[in-house]
C-alpha cells in the first residue's frame, strides 16, 4: 500500500524567468493559487497523507506557505537540496524519511490528476505516468510496448512517438540503493535511473487521462490557468455595485470591489481586497491576484494578472502575463501575434502570444508592448515606447 509521496519542489524553473526571479517555479500563482498547491491537492485526494517535500532554491517561499501541510490536510516533512545537482541527487534526500516500502514521485510544478495518482497507485513497481504531447521533444519521449516502457530519449530532435514521461513515478525503496550508485558515478539525473530500469525491462507505462499539464515557459502558464479556471466554482465574497453585468463562473474575494458599469465574463478569479473600474471589462480564462487596482475603461482577456499590481485606465490587455507589484499607467496596450521567441537559447514561435511583464515593473502612460516581448523584472519604461524582444532586469528604456 502505498501511503507516502516525496514531491520534487527544489529547483529555480529558470525557462519561466522573470517570473522565478524571487520564487521558485513551483509557487508561480495559476487561478490565484500555486502549482504546488493543486499537486498536493491531488496527492491528498488520492488517500496519500504523508508528504515528504525535496525543497531548495527559495524554499522559504514554501515552507512559510505550506508550513506543516495542515491547511491542505496533510503532513509534510521538508529536506533542503542545498544545491541543486539533479533530479536523482534531489530524491535521494529524501531516503531517510521515506518509511514505507513503496512510494510515488511528483515534480511540484505539474498539474496531475487524483484519478491518476490512483492508477499508478495500483501499478505494479516501477512505474512511470505516460502522457501524449503535441510538443513531444519539450520532453522525454517515450516508446512502450503493452505496459512496458522500451525507451526513453530525452528531448530529441525529432521524436518518434508522441508520447511522453510525465515525471511521475512510483518506486520501491531500491530506487536509493541505484541512486547511490549512480552519484557516486557522478550521475546525478533520475533518468540515470529510469534508463537502467528501462534496459532491464522492468518498468511499467501507466497512461495518463489527458488532464496532465506542465508550464514551462512563460506561454503555458496561460494554458494552464485557463484549464484550472474551468473548474473553480463561482463565488462572490466582495461588493459589487449597482449595473454591474456577471455572466459565466466568476469568482471574486473578500474586500474587493467592482464599481458601477463593470462588465465580467467568466472563468474568471479576482482576489482579495482588488479594486475594479468602474467601467472596467474582464473576459475569460482570466486571474486576478490579491489587492490589485484595475482602473476604468480598461480590457483584460485572458491574461494573469499578479499580486498587488496597478493597471492604469483606458488599457488593453491580452494573453499577457504580467508580475506581481508592476504598476501600469494609462492607455497601455498588449499587442496579440505570433512570435519567435528565444528562452535559454533555443528559439520558439509561439502562437497569439501578448506580453510577458516581470514583477515591480513601472511602466508609464501610452507604452505599446508588441506579442512576444518579455520584460525584466524592476524595468522602468517611460511613457509612448513601443517595445518588442526581451528586455532585460532593471533597465530602463527612456
Amino acid at each position: 500500500m502505498v501511503g507516502e509521496a516525496v514531491i520534487l519542489a527544489a529547483g529555480e524553473g529558470s525557462r519561466l524567468r522573470p517570473f522565478t526571479e524571487d520564487i521558485p517555479k513551483v509557487m508561480l500563482p495559476v487561478a490565484n493559487k500555486p502549482i504546488l498547491e493543486y499537486v498536493i491537492n491531488a496527492i491528498r485526494d488520492s488517500g496519500i497523507r504523508k508528504i515528504i517535500m525535496i525543497v531548495g532554491y527559495k524554499k522559504e517561499s514554501v515552507m512559510d506557505y505550506f508550513g506543516s501541510g495542515s491547511r491542505c490536510g496533510v503532513e509534510i516533512e521538508y529536506v533542503t537540496q542545498e544545491k541543486q545537482l539533479g533530479t536523482g541527487h534531489a530524491l535521494f534526500q529524501a531516503r531517510e524519511l521515506v518509511k514505507g516500502e513503496e512510494f510515488i514521485v511528483l515534480p511540484g510544478d505539474n498539474i496531475i490528476d487524483k484519478d491518476v495518482i490512483l492508477k499508478l497507485m495500483n501499478s505494479p513497481t516501477p512505474a512511470l505516468v505516460v502522457e501524449e504531447s503535441d510538443i513531444p521533444s519539450k520532453y522525454g519521449v517515450v516508446e512502450i510496448d503493452g505496459d512496458i516502457i522500451k525507451n526513453l530519449i530525452e528531448k530529441p530532435p525529432v521524436a518518434r512517438t508522441n508520447i511522453v514521461s510525465t515525471g511521475i513515478y512510483k518506486f520501491d525503496k531500491r530506487v536509493f540503493e541505484l541512486l547511490d550508485e549512480l552519484l557516486k558515478e557522478g550521475r546525478t539525473s533520475l533518468i540515470d535511473a529510469i534508463l537502467q530500469f528501462v534496459q532491464e525491462g522492468i518498468l511499467y507505462g501507466v497512461k495518463g487521462n489527458g488532464k496532465w499539464r506542465d508550464a514551462v515557459y512563460p506561454w503555458d502558464l496561460l494554458k494552464m490557468n485557463e484549464e484550472i479556471l474551468n473548474k473553480v466554482p463561482a463565488t462572490i465574497s466582495g461588493k459589487i455595485e449597482e449595473n454591474v453585468i456577471i455572466k459565466g463562473k466568476v469568482s471574486i474575494g473578500e474586500n474587493t470591489i467592482v464599481h458601477s458599469g463593470s462588465y465580467l465574463v467568466g472563468p474568471i478569479t479576482i482576489g482579495e481586497g482588488c479594486e475594479i473600474g468602474p467601467h472596467a471589462c474582464i473576459f475569460p480564462s482570466t486571474s486576478i491576484g490579491n489587492n490589485v487596482t484595475i482602473y476604468p475603461f480598461s480590457e483584460i482577456r485572458d491574461s494573469l494578472i499578479m499580486d498587488s499590481s496597478t493597471i492604469g485606465s483606458f488599457s488593453y490587455i491580452s494573453k499577457s502575463v504580467i508580475g506581481r507589484g508592476t504598476k501600469i499607467s494609462d492607455h497601455f496596450s498588449t499587442l496579440v501575434g505570433d512570435s519567435i521567441i528565444e528562452i535559454e537559447g533555443e528559439i520558439k514561435k509561439v502562437k497569439g502570444a501578448g506580453a510577458f511583464i516581470g514583477g515591480e515593473c513601472n511602466i508609464e502612460s501610452g507604452v505599446v508592448i508588441k506579442g512576444g516581448a518579455i520584460i525584466g523584472k524592476r524595468a522602468h519604461i517611460s511613457s509612448n515606447k513601443v517595445l518588442s524582444g526581451r528586455i532585460e532586469n532593471d533597465s530602463k528604456v527612456v
